[in-house]
Formats: C-alpha cells, structure tokens, sequence
C-alpha cells in the first residue's frame, strides 16, 4: 500500500485536537511507532489567552507565576492549561476602575455580564498570595472587596448584582426587585465569600483600610439578615417567586419555600447552584457562616474595636453551630456518621451533595472543618458514590453534577474539590489527569460536562471554574508535588 506523507505536525494536531486524519495517511517509524515531536506539540499547545491589547486586566506577578510554574511542568498540556486558566478572571472578568478616588472593581462570571458575590469572591481568591508582590494587583483586589461591601449595603438578600442601576431580565421577579440587581436569590454563601475574601486580603496585606464605615454597614447588614433568616420571629422578611417553566427557580409556599423549625441555624431559599433548596437549611452554607462570622469578629474586634458586633458575630456562630451538631448528621448504615446536604428541624434531612461550592465535600477546602474530621470523611465516601444521587460515573469521568443541568452531567468543580480535600497523592493525581481529558481540547474548565463525552459541555466561558483549576495546580505546585504533577501521562 502507499502512503502519502503527512508531517508529524499534523499527527500531533490529530492526536492531541481531534481533527480528522486517516490512520493510513502517517508516515510511522520502521517499528511502526510514532513519536511525537516535541517541538510540534508545543506549537499545537498555543495559548488561548486574549492578545495583549484585549486584556481587562494583567498583573506582573501573576504572569511572573505562570512563567515560573511553566518552568516546572514537563506535561505540555498541563503547562498549557494552566497557563490559558489562571489569569482567566484578570484577563476576561475584572473592570476596574476608581469611583471617589477609591478603588472599585466589578466581576463578571464570564458569560454572563452580572457580578455575583459568591463567584467574584471565589474567582480573584487566588491571587491573593501575590497581592504583596503587586501594588496594582493589590488596589484591584480592594476594589473587588469595597463593591462587594456596597453590593450588600444595596441588598443583602441579593445573589447578583449589574454594573449600575440599569435593571435586567429579571425585574419581573416576585421579589423586592431593584434596578441595581440583576437577581435577587437568597444564599447565604453570598455573605460569606465577602468576609473570607476581605478577611485573607487583610491578612496578607495587614491593610485594614478596607474596614471603613461602609464595612461596618456591610457587616450589620449581614448580621441582621442571618439573624432575620433564623426565622424566629416571622417567616416573610424575604419573599421569592419566579414564572418559568423551571421548579428550582421559584419558591414554594407563596414565595416561602418549605417550613423550617427555628431552632437556631440559618434558611437559605436558594443553593450556591441559584437553585432552591428542597429543606432550607442548607448544611454546608451554614457551616461556612460559621466560620466567616468568627473571621468578622476577629476583623471588628482587632481592626475597629467594635466588640459589640464582635460578640453578635460570636454568638450567632455559637448558636449555628450547636444546632449543626443536633440537628446536621445522620446514622448512615453504610458510611456511619455522615452530614446532610439540607435538613429543616422537624427530623427530615436531604442525603446528597451539589458541585457548587460551599457543598459537603468542599467544607475543609473553605475552612471551615479539619479535613480529618471523621465525620467529613464518612461524608467524603458517600457524596463520591452511587449512593449520592448527583454523583455520576461514565467513560470520560466521574464526579458530582446537580439539578441545575441534570442528569449525567459532571461538574469540574467537583473534581476539583475532591483533589483540594484528598490527602492520597495517587487519587490527586487521577483528579488532575481527569480535568486535563475533560477540556474538550479548549484549554480551559467548563461548567458541566456528559459523563460520557466532554465535547458536551456547558458554559465555555466560566471564569471561577477556569481560576480554581489554576489555583489548584498552583497549590500542588507549591506543596512540592512536581514529580506527580510531571508522572501524568
């Protein structure tokens, strides 16, 4: 048979991007192998970044880190991942500008151009350990924290927020709606990825210019919402509903949602998915008010002696997490002592767990447990099994999906999680090689991906999920796993 010539360019290009060449058009070695010319491949791996000019925003020590890391890997597509991931959130999300002379920063998710406290929270975290490497880097993430503060001085039961008071598609929702909200879903995550982020920012900065009169405005919002929430007194200080064809978009019980027993922990209407909860009290989001509100006392008391709110953030913590210890665990007769995803203080609790971050397996990467806890670690083995019903197994993956897309969809995120939270170098690794064969050839994270087939993905512009995966190499790298993160075939 002849065989035509081909470069081996192409074959790298075919291997490595799916495009469509005949097995019978290489030109192989004599032992029939084909090796892959390095060179080639690096060509093939060209960065997916913006050009300069188009940029939002860059950082010298961000891309003195990308250089540095890049350095270090030896797996072409995971040097080339990285590299189109990290920055994602400076190059495509962030508009910073001044207002007032102070610095102001807005975040969109990435495709959708609203900044929603949760992910603008999560999607510059990151770049916090270089913060004192880059003055500029720095005055765009106090930007990120004084509109956070000012997104909650508008609203506290708000998810998501416009860039001005222009309105959007949802003001037609059954809710007290305003033009400033682009949404205005309950979740109490959205409070708590404020006072991790400004709270890290202080520590690593030691600038406690942040924490001016519109904190204490921010944190007294925050405050009484959580309090309002615990639903002592009456149930409707929030009220939600949607028309649409969607029943995780809308509430039950004329905008209530289901009924809860005040017994201490905090209602969330809707999941970190933007989806309602079935039982209202969302576990792992009362955890992480938990643990941000002890981080908001030790920030008024050290910073603005304020120990009043000090010691209202402390009781609250308290009281949230004793009724956790009554009220979240359940005797699982297969993995012990585990956590519920949802309980409601009558006795019935929802088993499962959601990719969106803060979830059950994601508690000790936001601090808010030790990851030796055991009772996480019983938790751990059943949100990563058939038993878990968002848990999803097929040929390109295995993770966790939820109701916001559905069946058999696997969100990165959540393999992302089990790699921040494992302590086993051999299940790290299996992590990592799955969200490299999961990019569908893009170079970057997606939302979602079938379980069976990563070209049928959702979002491919998704800011967080893109910065995370960095932020997740980045640590492996400064941990002193080069070797493992080098052994991936």
């Amino acid at each position: 048979m002849k065989k035509k010539n081909i470069s081996l360019c192409a074959i790298t290009a075919a291997l490595f991007f799916g495009n469509h060449v005949n097995a019978a058009d290489f030109v192989v070695a004599k032992d029939n192998t084909v090796v892959i010319n390095q060179a080639c491949l690096a060509a093939a791996y060209k960065s997916n970044r913006p050009e300069m000019k188009k940029r939002l925003f860059t950082s010298k020590a961000v891309e003195a880190e990308i250089v540095r890391v890049k350095k270090l890997l030896t797996n072409q597509k995971l040097s080339w991942m990285f590299e189109n991931c990290f920055p994602n959130t400076l190059e495509t999300t962030v508009h910073y500008r001044t207002t007032d002379g102070k610095p102001d920063t807005f975040v969109y998710t990435g495709d959708i151009h609203a900044m929603w406290l949760r992910d603008s929270g999560a999607q510059v975290w990151p770049y916090i350990q270089l913060v004192n490497k880059d003055p500029e880097l720095k005055k765009m993430l106090e930007g990120v924290i004084r509109r956070q503060f000012k997104c909650i001085i508008i609203d506290p039961y708000a998810n998501a927020f416009n860039d001005g008071a222009k309105g959007g598609e949802w003001m037609s929702d059954l809710t007290d709606m305003k033009p400033e909200l682009h949404e205005r879903k309950w979740e109490i995550d959205s409070l708590c990825y404020p006072l991790r982020l400004a709270y890290q920012y202080w520590k690593e900065t030691r600038d406690a210019s942040i924490f001016d009169n519109e904190w204490i405005q921010a944190i007294t919002n925050i405050l009484r919402t959580f309090k309002e929430q615990q639903r002592k007194d009456k149930v409707d200080y929030y009220k939600f509903q949607r028309k649409t064809e969607r029943a995780l978009d809308t509430l039950n019980n004329n905008g209530l949602g289901a009924p809860v027993n005040p017994v201490g922990l905090i209602v969330s209407s809707f999941r970190p998915s933007d989806d309602a909860t079935t039982l209202q009290f969302l576990v792992p989001s009362n955890f992480f008010a938990v643990s941000s509100l002890r981080k908001a006392a030790e920030i008024l008391t050290a910073v603005n002696q304020r120990t009043d709110l000090a010691q209202q953030c402390t009781d609250l913590a308290q009281e949230v997490e004793g009724a956790l210890k009554k009220y979240a665990t359940y005797n699982h007769p297969k993995y012990g002592t585990i956590y519920a995803f949802e309980v409601d203080g009558f006795g019935n609790q929802l088993l499962m767990d959601d990719a969106n971050v803060p979830s059950l397996i994601a508690m000790p990467y936001l601090g808010d447990m030790d990851v030796n806890d055991p009772i996480y670690q019983n938790t751990r083995r059943f949100v990563w099994s058939k038993d878990n019903p968002y848990f999803f197994k097929g040929k390109a993956g295995e993770g966790i999906g939820g109701p916001h897309i559905g069946y058999d969809m696997i969100w990165p995120m959540s393999i992302m999680m089990k790699a921040f939270t494992s302590q086993n170098d051999e299940e790290i690794k299996t992590c990592v090689k799955m969200l490299m064969d999961t990019d569908a050839g893009t170079g970057f994270m997606h939302e979602s991906f079938h379980k069976d087939d990563p070209a049928n993905f959702t979002r491919a512009w998704f800011a967080w999920q893109n910065t995370l995966f960095g932020e997740l190499i980045l640590k492996l790298v400064n941990e002193g796993k080069i070797d493992l993160l080098n052994s991936i075939q």
